[in-house]
């Protein structure tokens, strides 16, 4: 008999950040592991529904992907989603329809509450009231983190028994083939410090370019890669500064090249639900320094140095340690591609095929298990 299951695709039309990747790469793997017939997956017929201003070319060995629907948005997820759900659904990026109960939702963060200045009041209003809703009509939470999962708890989002971590993977960074451009390779080096630009106040970016003057007396830069001073800080602090250079959006390529190349990435973070920035560098060879707080100590393992996000004479110590510590930035490197290897796509989507399993009255065998999802 054949088991249905349906992918809530409303991701595809939505910028990519690292909630919309986890929903990329999940969705990858699960595609691998049908097409190779896995044990879970052999009597599963599984298609990603998508809205009509979906417009990039995916190409799947085994999940079918169908536009329906005449609007997106909120709206084609709660009012068109379910009237085209056959059996289960897995909506994998913090909102699904309320009307569907038998539906695995992956909650990642619940930061409108840990950082309510991040967030317009009209998106804390819709997060605040849709998430607790999804919490209790769901069949199953999934989050990314240990940390996400007891944020989920204590916020009486839902309770435990629901709740499951699958995480993050790594192999996505692998794949990518380092190049710079002339703009990074001008700026890369082994005295360049990589951040990733935002103004969201959850990020804390201002911490590290604070100390531009301390970093240039040192011989250091700053390469603030995502963001531009006038844009997005809307501040003059920065924009003059010597050693901070703007590189505004870059491809994958490009940043891989740029971090690979570059002293560290810098992770000054108030709250994070997991932290793919940093899973992305020690995957492909670079130090990291981050914060001690929130999911990134699980992250990292022993494989970073910690800072306090509140403390910049910390971060400064960490980097004049990366610079002048003989052999620790070779060690880091090492730790940090054996840490990041811990952290597998395809053992996370194995994870969701044992929980759609689940959710369908299938007993799962032990040999059947995921090995990893979530044993960080």
């Amino acid at each position: 008999m054949t088991r249905h299951w349906t992918i809530n695709g409303r991701f595809l039309a939505q910028p990519i950040t690292g909630v919309q990747r986890y929903a990329r790469e999940i969705v990858s793997a699960m595609d691998a592991l049908v097409a190779d017939n896995a044990a879970l997956a052999r009597d599963l017929s599984v298609e990603l529904l998508v809205p009509p201003d979906f417009e990039d070319k995916l190409s799947f060995a085994a999940i079918r992907v169908r536009r329906v629907g005449s609007f997106g948005g909120h709206a084609w997820e709660q009012a068109v989603l379910p009237a085209y759900v056959r059996g289960g659904l897995l909506s994998l990026c913090n909102s699904g329809p309320l009307a569907t109960r038998k539906q695995i939702l992956c909650i990642h963060d619940v930061n409108t509450r840990a950082c309510p200045q991040s967030y317009s009041s009209q998106f804390r209003l819709l997060y605040r009231t849709l998430i607790p809703a999804l919490g209790r009509t769901a069949h199953k939470i999934t989050t990314v983190s240990r940390y996400s999962a007891n944020e989920l708890r204590r916020y009486g989002i839902c309770p435990a028994a629901k709740i499951e971590v699958v995480g993050n993977g790594h192999e996505h960074a692998l794949r990518w083939i380092p190049a710079h451009t002339e703009h990074t390779k001008a700026v890369s080096g082994p005295r360049t410090i990589v951040v990733l630009g935002s103004s969201i106040p959850h990020k804390n970016v201002g911490l590290i370019l604070g100390l531009q003057d301390r970093l240039a007396s040192a011989g250091l830069r700053v390469a603030v890669v995502g963001a531009s001073t006038s844009r997005v800080f809307g501040r003059n602090d920065y924009k003059d500064a010597p050693n901070v250079i703007w590189l505004g959006r870059r491809s994958d390529a490009e940043l891989g090249a740029l971090l690979r190349d570059s002293l560290c990435l810098a992770f000054p973070s108030l709250v994070e639900g997991f932290g793919l920035p940093p899973l992305e560098a020690m995957a492909i060879g670079c130090p990291v320094v981050m914060s001690d707080r929130t999911s990134l100590p699980e992250i990292g393992g022993d494989a970073v140095l910690y800072a306090s996000p509140e403390n910049a004479d910390a971060w400064f110590e960490c980097f004049m340690r990366l610079l002048h510590e003989d052999g620790l930035r070779t060690e880091l490197i090492l730790r940090g591609r054996k840490r990041a290897a811990q952290f597998q796509w395809a053992a996370s989507a194995q994870r969701y095929l044992e929980l759609m399993g689940n959710a369908d009255g299938l007993p799962i065998a032990a040999n059947e298990k995921a090995d990893g999802a979530s044993s960080w």
